[in-house]
């Protein structure tokens, strides 16, 4: 997650952390003040969701709850871990090329000599029988060195195989470390590092880039009646039409829950907007059917909220825009999407 906050609003947040921590029994350890120092910062709304509820529920902030938040919203030990150990693999591998192609260099130096002595015996030689003797040298001086280059072929053959299965498991585990599990597209550890690389990109450039957030209306109480796996399926569709509904250098991710985002890079605020319709559209002309019962669900909405990047702000503001704007599209109604223009005008009213 980004914070990118000042030291006064640091500070801020530090303190109100620390009091919110005292309040709740929170043992003050730095994986738990990561936890409340977002929760206060107010920037992160799915991290709040989840403490809000978990404040709700009244079940205290135990050891076990926060490990739960902290491995949600911040770990990524276990694809550090694979990363590290394959990194370390192809690395062992890689050493162990070295050296074979060090002792390749030692046998060459060999051969070398050998045949410099050989030849030097035969210009020195007044016989036959000297000659013969020095050819035979070199010919068991060249079948060693053929002997020792096939080995050396072998174990370079056999090592790069071995290299090209890491690094293709390498990238395995990079990539499922940037999927969400449940719907297949980007998680949020992508989000955040597309959603950087895209704002470095825009700041140097000067090229537009919109974020659009967006969740599903009413996705509580549609669980709730239907239950979790139908919630998961519906999770699953509107991933889907997402990403249909997106192209190019576009990203697709879920934020958290319900909850989705979109990174728009090179694309301006009307745009982005036209994108954010697509999908909102075409989410809403979907029906949803039990494929057990073939009993009717009705229809799932979205609301979704726009905000353009300003050249040089924290990306915490840029979403804060964007979540904003999507709070604003729940309360016009749902089912609707609202760009920060529109809610500027409304502040100036």
């Amino acid at each position: 997650m980004e914070f990118g906050d000042g030291l006064d609003q640091a500070n801020v947040f530090a303190r109100r952390a620390l009091e919110l921590m005292q309040a709740h029994a929170v043992p003050p350890t730095p994986k738990n003040f990561t936890i409340w120092y977002a929760y206060a910062g107010e920037k992160f709304p799915d991290l709040r969701k989840a403490v809000d509820e978990a404040i709700e529920r009244n079940d205290g902030f135990t050891p076990a709850v926060n490990a739960a938040l902290f491995e949600r919203f911040f770990s990524d030990s276990d694809e550090g871990l694979a990363v590290q150990e394959t990194g370390r693999r192809i690395e062992d591998r890689l050493s162990g090329l070295l050296k074979m192609l060090g002792v390749a260099s030692e046998e060459v130096d060999g051969f070398e000599a050998s045949l410099k002595n050989g030849l030097g015996a035969m210009a020195g030689s007044d016989g036959l029988n000297g000659i013969k003797a020095a050819v035979q040298q070199l010919v068991l001086e060249t079948q060693k060195m053929q002997s020792s280059n096939r080995v050396l072929q072998e174990q370079l053959e056999t090592s790069s195989s071995e290299i090209a299965s890491l690094r293709q498991n390498l990238e395995e585990v990079q990539r499922e470390a940037m999927t969400d599990a449940l719907t297949g597209i980007a998680n949020r550890k992508m989000f955040d590092a597309v959603l950087r690389r895209a704002a470095l990109e825009a700041d140097e450039t000067g090229q537009p880039l919109c974020l659009a957030l967006t969740d599903i209306d009413h996705f509580k109480q549609f669980n709730d009646t239907y239950g979790h796996q139908t919630g998961d399926q519906v999770l699953k569709l509107v991933a889907r039409i997402m990403q249909d509904n997106v192209k190019g250098r576009d990203l697709a991710a879920r934020y958290g829950g319900e909850e989705f985002g979109v990174i728009l890079p090179q694309t301006d605020i009307g745009d982005a907007e036209t994108v954010c319709e697509q999908i909102r559209t075409s989410v809403a002309g979907k029906r949803i059917r039990s494929r057990q019962t073939g009993e009717e669900m009705g229809a799932i909405t979205l609301s979704l909220g726009i905000a353009q990047f300003r050249q040089g702000e924290p990306l915490s503001e840029l979403i804060h825009r964007a979540d904003e704007c999507l709070y604003h599209a729940k309360r016009s109604g749902r089912n609707v999407t609202i760009a920060e223009a529109a809610l500027d005008a409304v502040a100036a009213d």
